[in-house]
């Protein structure tokens, strides 16, 4: 697939799946003999997996480093599964936070809602 094709695939643009080439973040894509980068499904997968680590907000060093690791081959499973779990308990914790901070606003909102009501039944009586 060409750049373009993944770019829509994925709704990234295709200045971003450069960059994310650059630094290392997606494994170098291969090239066709004229130069243009030719996605494969490996690549794909790749793009996928950084697609939704980033929606979760985990950081790109982590995952420029996970990259480099799993590059290195069977040797490095430890430290691949070592940064996989450590993002998995920053992300719960972030998970929890967000939870307080949405029950915070619902009780915000709730609080915003009655005090129109009352507003809007003190105005008809």
């Amino acid at each position: 697939m060409t750049i373009a094709e993944v770019s829509r695939m994925f709704e990234i643009s295709v200045d971003t799946l450069r960059y994310y080439e650059r630094i290392g973040l997606l494994p170098a894509v291969p090239r066709t003999p004229d130069g243009i980068r030719d996605y494969g499904e490996k690549d794909l997968g790749w793009i996928a997996f950084i697609k939704c680590i980033r929606s979760a907000g985990l950081p790109t060093e982590a995952l420029i480093e996970y990259v480099e690791l799993f590059q290195q081959g069977d040797a490095s499973t430890q430290a691949r599964l070592d940064i996989l779990k450590e993002q998995r308990t920053l992300l719960k914790k972030r998970v929890l936070e967000m939870h307080a901070t949405l029950k915070r606003l619902y009780t915000k909102i709730e609080g915003y809602e009655d005090g129109l009501a009352r507003a809007e039944k003190k105005l008809r009586t």
